[in-house]
């Protein structure tokens, strides 16, 4: 049990560490986390290590007046219990003068940590909170928060971040001027290269995402899940990051990996999935068993990942385009799912009951490859009865119309920014 004079210690420190937030990218997320703070309900942040959750926490504590702050990855905290919280509080009450507003860095390492929450939220303060395990998090407050909470996810850099690290500030006049242009296409490709994580842009060193990476796997996977089969899952990681943006079956990794059955592979996903590394995309399909028993596809949270762990001796642009993609549709929450009949769509988006978008990503459209994209999203768009349909490119900025329909070609990097511009 820690006493109250070693939290003290703890609170006080913390209190008094140097961060420079100037220094810091506003995130696009900011200002609706902010429109949040008049209402009651405790506000979470969740996402990968180190893709700028605590940033986020210290962006929004410069804003309120009256605050507390505990970082729970502190090792002091190790041995910390439940029953001690209630002291933890008098500390904060007494160093922060009265706080009404409580932020919680990593508190999920805290056992039981939502009963205090839910008690502190019964007093009238507002909680922030972040986590980096969507399963844990989830749980715990599924239980006993329902309907107090509303969560989001945080992700590296979009496009739109990155160029502001670079300081640099488009609008929708660069789209027309070349050299303005040029600049973007020249960003985007290296955009494409690094990802987002914020710490490795500005230090270009590998070793910190290769840290990161460990951490992931041992501290969110291995440890919280008692994981035996260490070499098994490294093995398994390997081939999901070189296949990214690629269809896969648990048997068909389950046969790779020589295992006798696909539970074991199926575990090891959702682990993953749940640490904010991978995620799954499902087939849309009228059918839910049809849905479920289908091939699906995997992405990586960040492409800095694929060139760290994927077995590939160059850069596959076309799957990290669309991987990019895909990230940027579940930053923006978007309910996505792929397409498959007789053709292929790469991103079907659903609103309610209805698909209301096709997307197709292809890095360069040729004569090589133009038919069977058009006839994939042309395919896809008849089925769900869409008059439009979207083609999304590395650099191509057209208009098809293809029998009745139109598809609009456009760069991703200028689909990413008019997005953050409406």
């Amino acid at each position: 049990m820690l006493s109250k004079e070693i939290l003290r210690q703890i609170v006080i420190q913390q209190k008094n560490d140097k961060f420079p937030i100037d220094e810091t990218v506003e995130r696009d997320v900011l200002n609706e986390l902010l429109r949040w703070f008049t209402d009651n309900r405790i506000l979470i942040l969740t996402g990968l290590r180190r893709s700028g959750k605590s940033t986020i926490l210290r962006q929004i504590i410069q804003k309120m007046p009256k605050y507390c702050y505990v970082n729970f990855e502190d090792e002091r905290f190790i041995d910390f219990k439940a029953q001690e919280f209630e002291q933890l509080n008098e500390v904060l009450i007494e160093v922060y003068n009265n706080p009404t507003t409580y932020f919680f860095d990593e508190i999920q390492n805290i056992n039981k940590f939502e009963t205090f929450v839910r008690r502190l939220q019964d007093q009238g303060k507002k909680v922030v909170i972040t986590g980096s395990n969507a399963s844990l998090l989830s749980k715990e407050l599924g239980t006993r928060l329902t309907g107090r909470y509303k969560s989001f996810e945080i992700y590296p850099f979009s496009f739109n971040e990155y160029l502001k690290f670079y300081k640099v500030r488009p609008d929708k006049e660069w789209f027309y001027l070349t050299e303005k242009k040029v600049q973007l296409i020249q960003l985007f490709e290296k955009y494409l290269a690094i990802g987002g994580m914020p710490e490795y842009i500005k230090n270009k060193d590998m070793d910190y995402i290769r840290t990161i990476y460990e951490n992931i796997l041992y501290r969110d996977v291995i440890v919280r899940y008692l994981i035996k089969k260490q070499k098994l899952l490294k093995e398994l990681v390997n081939i999901l990051m070189t296949n990214i943006s690629s269809l896969f079956t648990y048997n068909s990794l389950k046969k790779t990996l020589g295992l006798s059955n696909a539970i074991t592979v199926k575990e090891y996903i959702s682990y993953l999935h749940n640490s904010y590394l991978f995620f799954e995309l499902q087939k849309f399909d009228f059918s839910i068993k049809k849905q479920l028993n289908a091939p699906k596809k995997i992405f990586v949270i960040d492409p800095v990942f694929h060139q760290l762990c994927g077995l590939n001796f160059s850069l596959n642009k076309g799957k990290i385009l669309e991987n990019i993609v895909f990230i940027e549709l579940r930053r923006n929450r978007k309910e996505v799912y792929y397409y498959s009949n007789k053709n292929e769509c790469d991103f079907l988006i659903k609103d309610g009951t209805k698909i209301i978008e096709a997307i197709q990503v292809c890095y360069l459209l040729d004569d090589t490859n133009k038919e069977r994209e058009l006839n994939g999203l042309l395919e896809a768009m008849k089925t769900f009865h869409l008059k439009k349909g979207l083609l999304l490119t590395q650099d191509q900025d057209e208009e098809i119309i293809e029998n009745g329909k139109k598809i609009e070609v456009l760069p991703v990097w200028k689909w990413i920014l008019r997005n953050s511009f409406s």
